[in-house]
């Protein structure tokens, strides 16, 4: 016995029409900006929704941020301006540890046990500094994925950076470090074709980063501007054709080394 099913002939066209119809669906370009804008981190919005645990300091030019020994208690991102990070040791002897610009992170030890600040930090143009509080600090970036995401990229760009320059300070002449340092300041330190202006910094502190002697420094510098690679005229602007002093002493003897 044969059983049969009455079907709608109209309702099941319309259906199939339906299913066969394709979706629209995003862009890979709209869908790319989206997730950019989701991942971005906006320090300006991150302030503004901000209550005492967070807040945004302005500072002069040539002012202390913190000094070695005080207590650590918070986390600071430069939203403006450039930061000297100096230490002094036991004889007092003071060396200049890094320069730091906007989009950096310092004060950081703080989320890793450190009860006091192991290095000072000074402005070296006028600032505008976002202080975090470690407890905030620490609730962020467990909430906020795009600020968690973006401060391990700049921890481990940190962490790559200093290993760089341990290579350099034990194995390569203080000309390619010095071409080093002025790249990274002036952020040619990856291909790109900007030109960099950086901030005003003395030879001495200069040599101080390197580790030779402002006589040396000035000889380095002498020689970049006349080789087009830097240039004086209204502050210190490095140009990418500084690299080429990075290629010129990769062969060199690890052992005759020109310090």
């Amino acid at each position: 016995m044969g059983i049969s099913i009455a079907v709608d002939q109209r309702s099941a066209g319309l259906k199939s029409k339906r299913a066969a119809a394709s979706r629209p669906r995003p862009s890979n370009a709209r869908f790319k900006t989206r997730l950019e804008e989701k991942q971005a981190f906006d320090s300006q919005a991150f302030l503004d929704s901000a209550g005492v645990a967070r807040k945004a300091v302005e500072y002069g030019n040539h002012k202390t941020v913190f000094t070695q020994g005080d207590t650590a208690t918070s986390v600071l991102y430069i939203q403006k301006g450039s930061i000297k990070i100096t230490a002094v040791n036991e004889a007092g002897h003071e060396a200049v540890v890094e320069i730091l610009g906007p989009g950096d992170f310092f004060g950081e030890g703080c989320l890793a046990g450190q009860p006091e600040r192991l290095r000072s930090a000074w402005t070296i143009t006028p600032s505008t500094i976002l202080v975090i509080k470690k407890p905030e600090m620490i609730r962020v970036l467990h909430t906020e994925q795009a600020l968690s995401d973006w401060f391990i990229k700049h921890m481990i760009s940190r962490n790559t950076r200093i290993e760089e320059e341990l290579v350099d300070q034990l194995l390569d002449r203080a000309e390619k470090r010095l071409a080093r340092v002025l790249l990274r300041l002036a952020h040619l330190d990856k291909n790109g074709p900007a030109v960099g202006a950086i901030p005003v910094l003395s030879h001495q502190v200069l040599a101080e980063m390197i580790g030779t002697t402002r006589p040396r420094v000035n000889a380095f510098m002498n020689r970049f501007r006349k080789q087009g690679f830097i240039n004086y005229d209204g502050g210190l602007e490095v140009y990418p054709s500084l690299r080429k002093v990075l290629r010129s002493h990769t062969g060199s003897h690890p052992y005759a080394v020109e310090r």
